[in-house]
């Protein structure tokens, strides 16, 4: 099982990006699946965009399919679009959960008077959260 987890900003830029599990150093093959993750995240956000308008949720559970993987959805209030790809079926309740504590995350995180919006978040903090919300929700 893998997962793929990125926030997107305004400009259709990726502001954080996580694997789950992460990878190994040096596997031969990864960087095709990871470029396929990203292909796909991006391809859905089209779909993300048309979704958000026609639901009154945050939460917009499955968006698009690609072969064995699922894009799940997430549009904050500031319209900013988080997305998880996976090849398994997760339960609709435990990505919500996820995501729901990633906006948490992700809101505190540009709270910071040092954060430029729209800009990648490198907080090393940051990231070690959001690997922990991808064991507890995701594994």
């Amino acid at each position: 099982m893998t997962c793929y987890f990125v926030i997107v900003g305004h400009n259709d830029n990726p502001l954080f990006e996580l694997e789950y599990p992460p990878r190994p150093a040096d596997p031969p093959k990864i960087d095709d699946k990871r470029h396929l993750n990203q292909f796909v995240a991006h391809a859905a956000l089209d779909l993300v965009d048309e979704a958000k308008w026609q639901s009154g949720n945050l939460h917009l559970k499955t968006v698009d399919k690609f072969n064995d993987l699922t894009v799940n959805g997430f549009v904050t209030a500031s319209h900013m679009r988080f997305l998880i790809v996976h090849d398994t079926s997760k339960s609709q309740e435990s990505m919500k959960n996820f995501f729901q504590e990633a906006y948490e995350l992700f809101v505190k995180a540009t709270l910071n008077p040092f954060y430029t919006p729209n800009t990648p978040i490198t907080s090393n903090s940051f990231k070690k959260k959001a690997n922990a919300l991808a064991r507890k929700y995701l594994a």
